[in-house]
């Protein structure tokens, strides 16, 4: 969907931190975070909010060091050749911001690597900003592994931590307590900041280590948009899917032993949905109740504190 310029209201002194390269006008912006890690299986929350940015042409108004924040034995910057010469990217994190011209809000967009260091400061730096151009609200994105077979729908929940805003947005009330990662760091500093705060997850088959999930991302943009009124193409995301399905066919081709547990997450998925009108045939994980789904991500939390990546 193409999208007005943004007006700028030119340069701005830096946060300790953050270098604000514009101050974008914004009409009660939602701020959507993603990042690459242990929040971020099949890269489908990163690959989903790289196709909003993108598909919403967002600006890059702001860029946080990541010289404070990353340990680079752990998270190593790599070599590009560009134009002819060796240049380094180092690890970053990026807000842009875009118009939304049918709905009364815009959208900044947050898009890096989980930083290793420092999270409190980090996340933080991140909400003073968000608070500063009015953030209304918090929605972080994130995808995990979970007992789901690939042959069903990808599911996302959404839930709040909040039971007057879950009541009033219909959503999913979380009680989770174990390990988090950065986006509940982030969330927590939202809500001490007074702003409200909604975490989506996906659910992807813990037995594919394969990236990027197209099928993954192209959920989380549809809950996206659900959500908020905004529409993003999601047609090169779909052009992926083929590609994607062709390998999982591979891999199972080259794992016969895989078959047999397949049919038995079906089996089991397909009994949790016991009791849905849906039409024969067609049962499956999209319908399973949010409680279901909450309860994967929480087990998933607890059991994988270390990250899901091997």
């Amino acid at each position: 969907m193409a999208c007005a310029p943004l007006a700028f209201r030119g340069i701005v002194e830096p946060m300790d931190h953050t270098t604000l390269i514009r101050r974008p006008r914004l009409r009660g912006p939602v701020l959507l975070a993603a990042f690459d890690g242990w929040n971020d299986a099949g890269e489908a929350a990163t690959t989903a909010l790289d196709a909003v940015g993108d598909g919403l042409s967002a600006e890059t108004f702001a860029t946080i060091d990541p010289e404070e924040f990353y340990d680079f034995q752990a998270t190593r910057p790599t070599v590009r050749m560009v134009e002819g010469r060796r240049q380094i990217e180092w690890p970053s994190t990026e807000l842009r911001a875009a118009r939304l011209p049918a709905a009364d809000h815009d959208l900044i967009v947050v898009r890096g690597h989980e930083p290793n260091l420092r999270w409190r400061t980090f996340a933080d730096e991140i909400v003073q900003l968000g608070a500063s151009l009015r953030v209304e609200m918090v929605v972080t994105v994130g995808a995990l592994l979970a007992d789901v077979p690939h042959t069903r729908p990808v599911q996302v929940v959404s839930s709040a931590g909040d039971p007057d805003l879950a009541e009033r947005l219909g959503l999913t009330l979380s009680r989770y307590e174990g390990p988090t990662g950065i986006l509940g760091v982030l969330g927590d500093a939202a809500a001490r900041e007074g702003i409200p705060t909604i975490g989506l997850w996906a659910a992807l088959p813990h037995y594919l280590n394969l990236a990027p999930n197209p099928w993954g991302a192209m959920a989380l943009i549809q809950e996206l948009g659900r959500l908020l009124p905004m529409a993003v193409d999601t047609s090169a995301l779909a052009g992926q899917t083929a590609a994607f399905d062709a390998a999982v066919d591979e891999l199972l081709d080259d794992n016969p032993e895989l078959a047999g547990y397949i049919e038995r997450l079906e089996a089991d998925n397909d009994d949790e949905a016991e009791g849905d009108d849906e039409e024969e045939g067609s049962p499956g994980l999209a319908d399973l109740p949010p409680e279901e789904l909450v309860a994967e991500v929480e087990r998933y939390l607890r059991d994988n504190p270390g990250g899901w990546r091997n």
